[in-house]
């Protein structure tokens, strides 16, 4: 079963990057689908970013414009660029394929991003 380990959080002011990635034990060069979600305690877990077959992305309206999804299949790592961050920002962000209602992977334990000044 493939492990999902994301990385590259952390505390950051407002205005600020970082850059995220989610390493995959195995390959993700099968899997269409690679997305970017979100959650804050006492709230669902939300998608931020999805990359899809043949470049096609979405990105959550909250996000749009400041972050970029991308993926290197040869390193099976997908990375989210995070740009221009505001306080609302603060979350736990997990990697993720989904599929059908559900995901192919489990969840792995995700990455602290906290934007605060």
């Amino acid at each position: 079963q493939v492990q999902l380990v994301e990385s590259g959080g952390g505390l950051v002011q407002p205005g600020g990057s970082l850059r995220l990635s989610c390493a995959a034990s195995g390959s993700i060069f099968s899997i269409n689908a690679m997305g970017w979600y979100r959650q804050v305690p006492g709230k669902q877990r939300e998608l931020v970013a999805r990359l899809g077959s043949g470049g096609r992305t979405y990105y959550a309206d909250s996000v749009k414009g400041r972050f970029t999804i991308s993926r290197d299949n040869a390193k099976n790592t997908v990375y989210l660029q995070m740009n221009s961050l505001k306080p609302e920002d603060t979350a736990v962000y997990y990697c993720n394929a989904p599929r059908s209602g559900s995901y192919y992977f489990n969840w792995g334990q995700g990455t602290q991003v906290t934007v605060s000044s």
